[in-house]
């Protein structure tokens, strides 16, 4: 008997040597033109999110200076033109987990292109203050069950040599779509420049048409025959797709068709959940908004002549990173970059902590009784310019270190880690988590200022910053290279070598 179980391991060994030449020499016959035109068709979705996003910051300057008093925006009405986007967002997310097990990816990110367009209409169409708000919360909607399906529908379609590159295409056309956004804003007016947003969805509803719906759905549903079809299509005619359908099918024979409770001890589960919600929270915690919030008046100090072209050079820097963590993904891993990109994160939030107590003391030096008013405002407003430098080159590390990991990364494990039958709810546990945390850090970043200063603020978001590489290095599981059935395996405890 001790010679039987001593066995075991090199049997297990051996066969998952074998299964691993035979993915190899299935890989190299896979040809991945038409898996990129899928992905192509499917991240138009982030792209318009990315419009979303970036919508706000042109057309608010517009809405609060408008002559017509029905559609003028007071400050605190156009912080809610900007903020409640993450309200619908949230929703968006719980709906999209349900509907994406319930009709399918491929319908889903279909039907989500239709709030997208009409959300930009009623904004197009705009005579009140509550019909600009409705826009915002349909688009806002649109783009929680983006953020949930597209990084579902793109795992589930790619092979691991290509997953963490197509992956992070998602961020990546978020980010293009928010400087598409700005960059549209310096020539268009707030009506033409939701006009201009609405193309991408509608792009996206057409091109979809002509997509496969994911393998992995297919034969969830018992469809065999159209999820060897949708194989073919996306790896081509010499793969022999038989053999990827069978490890598939082998892999989710021991999964039920359904959820309940009870499968909440089971460790495929309730793991990624955990995992997928912690890196969802200390995404939103790295202070990413924060950073942005300070932009512009860090660019006004850095005597910018205009802001809004100063928020398309931040916009470019996170397209240049993204698209470099794009590339670099499936060879450095994701773990790698998450470290990297919360080690820089760290790095550049204590700086910027320090630029602020250095201009709070300064400020302070330069209060002297005796001088006369107009001299020391003159006096304040001057001098943090020699210190601008410091402020500007943090910024600009810390957009480059979000980018490159914290950024993409997150939305690409958390489409990677869940097993198919809940990759629905689990996903919107996760996008609900994220959007949540976003309005409340937006929502309550002031009432930090001022319980901590703006330095001390700072120095806490570095604090974060530390504590999500610590989190990183003794939790999150390399996803590098291993198909979804293999990282579901880890969750059960199974390591395979």
């Amino acid at each position: 008997m001790d010679g039987l179980d001593e066995a075991k391991p090199l049997l297990a060994a051996e066969e998952s040597a074998e299964d691993g030449s035979e993915q190899e020499l299935y890989l190299d016959k896979v040809k991945n033109g038409k898996l990129y035109l899928a992905t192509f068709a499917a991240v138009l979705g982030p792209l318009s999110f990315g419009f979303v996003l970036g919508y706000s910051s042109p057309a608010i300057p517009e809405l609060l200076r408008i002559s017509n008093p029905w559609l003028q925006l007071s400050k605190d009405e156009a912080s809610w033109f900007g903020s409640i986007v993450t309200i619908g967002a949230a929703l968006g997310g719980l709906v999209g987990g349900w509907v994406v097990d319930k009709i399918g990816r491929k319908l889903s990110l279909m039907l989500c292109s239709v709030p997208f367009i009409f959300g930009f209409t009623i904004i197009i169409a705009a005579q009140s203050h509550w019909m600009l708000y409705f826009g915002r919360i349909l688009t806002g909607v649109a783009s929680g069950v983006t953020s949930l399906v597209v990084p579902v529908y793109i795992s589930e379609m790619a092979h691991e040599r290509v997953r963490g590159t197509v992956g992070s295409c998602v961020q990546l056309m978020v980010v293009i779509g928010i400087m598409g956004a700005y960059m549209a804003g310096l020539v268009m007016d707030w009506r033409w420049l939701a006009i201009a947003s609405s193309v991408p969805p509608t792009l996206m509803l057409v091109f979809m048409c002509f997509m496969p719906e994911t393998p992995r759905f297919l034969l969830s549903q018992g469809k065999r025959r159209e999820a060897v079809d949708a194989l073919r299509f996306l790896r081509g005619p010499d793969a022999p797709v038989e053999w990827e359908c069978a490890r598939i099918e082998g892999a989710s024979q021991n999964q039920g068709g359904t959820v309940s409770w009870s499968d909440l001890k089971d460790s495929t589960v309730y793991k990624p959940i955990v995992l997928g919600v912690l890196m969802m929270l200390f995404q939103q915690l790295t202070g990413i908004n924060a950073i942005m919030f300070y932009a512009e008046i860090i660019f006004e100090d850095a005597h910018f002549e205009k802001s809004d072209v100063a928020t398309v050079i931040v916009a470019a820097i996170q397209v240049v990173f993204t698209g470099g963590a794009a590339l670099v993904m499936d060879k450095a891993g994701r773990k790698v970059l998450l470290i990297l990109s919360g080690i820089i994160m760290c790095v550049s939030t204590t700086v910027f902590g320090v630029y602020f107590k250095l201009v709070s003391e300064r400020h302070s030096n330069s209060s002297v009784v005796g001088v006369p008013t107009q001299t020391q405002d003159l006096v304040l407003a001057q001098s943090p310019a020699d210190l601008t430098w410091l402020a500007l080159s943090s910024m600009g590390l810390f957009i480059a270190g979000f980018a490159i990991g914290w950024g993409p990364t997150p939305w690409l494990v958390m489409s990677e880690i869940f097993p198919v039958r809940i990759r629905g709810w689990g996903s919107a546990i996760c996008v609900l988590t994220n959007w949540s945390v976003a309005f409340i850090v937006t929502k309550t970043f002031q009432n930090l200022l001022d319980a901590l200063t703006s330095a001390g603020t700072f120095w806490l978001f570095s604090g974060l910053c530390a504590l999500n590489v610590v989190f990183t290095v003794f939790f999150v599981p390399e996803t590098k290279g291993k198909t979804l059935e293999q990282i579901e395996s880890h969750f059960r405890g199974n390591h395979p070598t």
